[in-house]
């Protein structure tokens, strides 16, 4: 195949690109997803499992009940009625929580011992429900496979010029790729779900105040170990808390339910 089969081919990625933009709930930010919803579902689904499979799922009642309870409301308002949500609580001293694509969130009892209220739960648990929600999960396999793709594409044409090249720009390829556009993507994603669970944290009836006292414990907790920003998927935890307290005041105007 020559150069001109390969820019058509190139033609038709972007095409693509073009044809599977979507929308981000509340933020409207343009997105590119070109995973369907019920192949996301899917395989959340599945992926659950597995985590259920390798980690220890807690005994805990109390625990349990906890973390279904704030889930459940946030859940409520999140209204994908589509998602089969579930709650579960890990057995693990780890800082951690995250949800899978349909509505699968796990929450370590590491973090469990850390939030000292319902309020910073919800914190937690609206972040990862928001990633969920935006179908961040999707977006960014979306992206990693245009752009592997893509450099699969540009390398060829590339090497049939001068396949010299061709490695080094594999090379260069790859790491632009991930600290140009996968890195900052995923950390626009975080921050996206920073918002996201401020709102619907709010929207359930909790203080979303308490999003800014879970980071700053989560900041000290990993203080002098965070790689640089630019080479993080999080955002830098001051950046975080900064943009957290910038959006308190309108989440709490918009979206606080009318009492």
């Amino acid at each position: 195949m020559g150069i001109r089969q390969y820019l058509i081919v190139m033609g038709l990625v972007w095409g693509a690109i073009i044809a599977a933009c979507a929308t981000a709930p509340y933020t409207d930010r343009s997105q590119f997803i070109i995973v369907s919803a019920s192949q996301e579902v899917s395989m959340g689904a599945q992926a659950a499992q597995q985590v259920k499979q390798k980690e220890h799922v807690s005994q805990d009642k109390a625990a349990g009940s906890r973390v279904r309870g704030i889930g459940e409301r946030i859940a409520k308002v999140a209204n994908r009625p589509d998602f089969k949500w579930e709650f579960t609580v890990i057995e693990k001293q780890d800082l951690n929580a995250f949800c899978l694509p349909g509505g699968k969130v796990f929450v370590y009892t590491g973090l469990l011992a850390l939030v000292e209220s319902d309020d910073e739960l919800a914190a937690v648990m609206g972040h990862e429900i928001g990633h969920a929600l935006a179908r961040h999960g999707a977006e960014r396999m979306s992206m990693s496979m245009a752009t592997q793709l893509g450099g699969q594409v540009a390398s060829a044409a590339i090497g049939m010029q001068n396949p010299a090249y061709a490695q080094l720009f594999n090379t260069a390829y790859g790491a632009g790729a991930q600290v140009g556009v996968l890195l900052p993507f995923s950390r626009e994603q975080e921050s996206e779900a920073d918002y996201l669970g401020l709102i619907l944290m709010t929207q359930a009836g909790y203080d979303p105040g308490a999003a800014v006292t879970f980071w700053q414990k989560m900041a000290a907790k990993s203080k002098g170990k965070a790689p640089p920003a630019w080479l993080s998927t999080h955002p830098a935890d001051e950046d975080r808390i900064a943009a957290i307290e910038k959006d308190l005041d309108f989440v709490r105007k918009r979206y606080a339910p009318a009492k």
